[in-house]
């Protein structure tokens, strides 16, 4: 017999079934997981900052300080009662608060604190109006900046009041002397302040402006100013206060001529009286004043700064 020798054909392999592709997101759902991702950012950026209501502002901010003066001044009350020291030389609170009564009758009070705050406030603005530009100025030009800033700090050490005989020679007994010696005292810490910002403010806001196409004076007014926020507000607020000692130690040191009657000469007045109450009654009107000025100028300026930040917590101011 003759062998089969016919080969049967191979049965073919069955293709392998393709894996099926996995579904693409949808663009609508793209879109809501990024927006759930926006939203967990600004809620972590804006956790604690939400406005307080007045009666929590009152008893976080007002209250805790008028607390404190009041024991004080009860304290200072129950020491008179106790050691009944020489009236003449340590007055209890009611001889004060009868001191500016009478100073308040007879107009001096209201002449004195309208005089100082008046030239205060103007000194002030004068050096914010003088110091900002300088500020900028020494901070984006470096040479300057290293040239000038030892004697910018050394006249910030410089107590104002050595000012004051200078300027007698210089303008007389007039209100220049007053307004110089503010100055004098204001504009340095205010340059200081800005410099410090702008020194602490991240290169990459300046490598921004420069991709959108910044000149140099948008550059300062647009990006470094805003960016020197923090340091430049501490730069006002320690200007005011040089200014306002500044001010004090003129008015007490520059009297007669054609200077007016600030808180300084009635301080100054009451101490050619020997007249002890009305000595501390101003010394606490000067005190009240300088606060209060903090409470409502700055206060709510650095307040309104840190909540644009994302950097103001409920309850902590």
């Amino acid at each position: 017999m003759r062998p089969n020798t016919d080969k049967q054909p191979a049965t073919p392999a069955t293709p392998a079934t393709p894996a099926t592709p996995a579904t693409p997101a949808t663009p609508a759902t793209d879109h809501d997981d990024l927006r759930s991702v926006e939203a967990g950012l600004d809620r972590l950026q804006t956790i604690g900052t939400d406005r307080v209501r007045p009666w929590q502002r009152f008893t976080t901010s007002v209250l805790p300080p008028v607390l404190c003066v009041v024991a004080l001044i009860a304290i200072w009350q129950i020491w008179i009662v106790i050691v009944q020291p020489r009236p003449d030389l340590a007055p209890g609170p009611l001889t004060v608060l009868g001191a500016i009564g009478d100073a308040w009758e007879s107009g001096k009070l209201q002449q004195a604190v309208g005089t100082s705050l008046a030239r205060g406030i103007l000194g002030f603005l004068i050096a914010v109006v003088i110091g900002t530009p300088l500020g900028m100025l020494l901070a984006e030009v470096r040479p300057l900046r290293r040239a000038l800033g030892p004697l910018i700090s050394g006249l910030q050490v410089l107590p104002s009041v050595a000012w004051v005989p200078a300027a007698i020679l210089w303008f007389g007994l007039s209100d220049a002397t007053v307004y110089f010696v503010v100055l004098m005292g204001a504009v340095p810490s205010i340059i200081n302040g800005l410099i410090a910002g702008v020194s602490q403010m991240p290169p990459q806001l300046r490598q921004v402006g420069t991709v959108l196409g910044a000149g140099r004076v948008q550059m300062a007014i647009l990006i470094v100013l805003p960016a020197a926020l923090p340091g430049y507000v501490a730069g006002l607020k320690q200007g005011w206060a040089f200014s306002w000692r500044s001010l004090m130690a003129a008015e007490i040191i520059a009297t007669g001529g054609s200077i007016g009657f600030g808180l300084g000469s009635l301080l100054d007045q009451s101490r050619q009286l020997a007249d002890l109450p009305s000595v501390l009654a101003t010394i606490l009107l000067i005190l009240a004043i300088g606060i209060l000025v903090e409470l409502l100028a700055f206060a709510p300026l650095e307040r309104r700064m840190l909540r644009g930040r994302g950097l103001l917590v409920v309850g902590t101011r």
